[in-house]
């Protein structure tokens, strides 16, 4: 590809973030401009570009063959989240994008979201019902799952992590959220502070799809006032380490709570490095165990692109 055919100069954008999870959000409703790998890594650069931990699209789903599937059962998602890592690769979804998303839509006037209100999504990951609170939004995650169940039912852990400031390799439990994840318990903050996340950590076995690897410590006392409280670093594959993860705070609440046993709590405050968010389990209303993730989306600016890009 040429690089006239990799202009994007004229191209305007918005920046936003979720707890320090920060996006670069394009408004393309009727689909005309869909970015290759090299263009998307070009804006997220932080050197060269606006930066971001991923890029997000907005698409009406009718204009995507993954928006199209979705609509057969869900014709309420007008709107579709194109994802991608800041790599440029293809990401099945993002928790905390997902509510910058709605936030997007919602400043652009694409959509009209009033306090209580919901919204449907459509995602690689299947459709995510938004809700819009006095402190936020509220997503309905959908249900978790064990990667690896055959292994996580009998030991609690199915796979082994080896990274930068762990003198040895640990014990970690694979959590589907629709995407990835690796979850190592630590034994304190000391030793969450201590780590290296500037080189991917090394999973075994790794996932087909790779692995976002979160690195939880709980906290003492584990529960309080009938919530459970952990803090956790996150490396996103195709990212590197971020302020905050979404769907990487569900899947440590997720694996915290089922090493805590039949007593641990429904209700958990996930500190991360930019912030806090809210993760909650329910019964779904497919007779799974859902997850929903709450807080804050912000919107920090808009702008065109320039010559200076290229």
């Amino acid at each position: 590809m040429t690089e006239s055919e990799l202009s994007l100069t004229g191209l305007r954008f918005s920046k936003g973030h979720g707890t320090g999870n920060d996006f670069v959000l394009l408004a393309d409703p009727e689909g005309l401009r869909e970015l290759v790998p090299e263009q998307i890594a070009r804006l997220c650069d932080r050197h060269r570009g606006v930066g971001g931990d991923g890029l997000i699209r907005a698409v009406r789903s009718r204009h995507l063959p993954e928006g199209v599937a979705l609509l057969e059962d869900h014709p309420e998602a007008e709107w579709f989240m194109d994802y991608h890592n800041a790599d440029g690769s293809r990401s099945e979804m993002c928790g905390n994008g997902v509510r910058v998303f709605a936030h997007f839509l919602l400043t652009q006037g694409l959509v009209e979201l009033g306090l209580g209100e919901e919204l449907t999504i459509g995602t690689r990951a299947g459709v995510k019902v938004v809700a819009r609170t006095s402190a936020g939004y509220r997503v309905d995650m959908g249900p978790w799952g064990f990667i690896h169940p055959e292994l996580a039912a009998g030991r609690g852990m199915d796979s082994l992590v080896e990274a930068s400031g762990l003198p040895v390799e640990r014990p970690a439990l694979s959590i589907t959220m629709g995407n990835p994840h690796t979850v190592v318990a630590l034994a304190d903050l000391e030793e969450l502070a201590m780590m290296s996340l500037a080189t991917a950590p090394a999973v075994t076995p790794v996932p087909p799809h790779g692995t976002n690897v979160e690195f939880a410590v709980p906290a003492e006392p584990l529960v309080m006032d009938d919530v459970g409280h952990i803090s956790m670093r996150v490396h996103e594959r195709g990212v590197g380490e971020t302020l905050s993860c979404g769907t990487g705070a569900c899947a440590a609440a997720a694996a915290t709570r089922f090493w805590a046993g039949t007593e641990a709590p429904d209700d958990w405050a996930v500190a991360v490095p930019g912030g806090v968010v809210g993760v909650r389990f329910f019964p779904g209303p497919d007779g799974r165990e859902h997850v929903e993730l709450s807080g804050p989306a912000v919107i920090v600016a808009e702008g065109v692109i320039a010559d200076a890009l290229e």
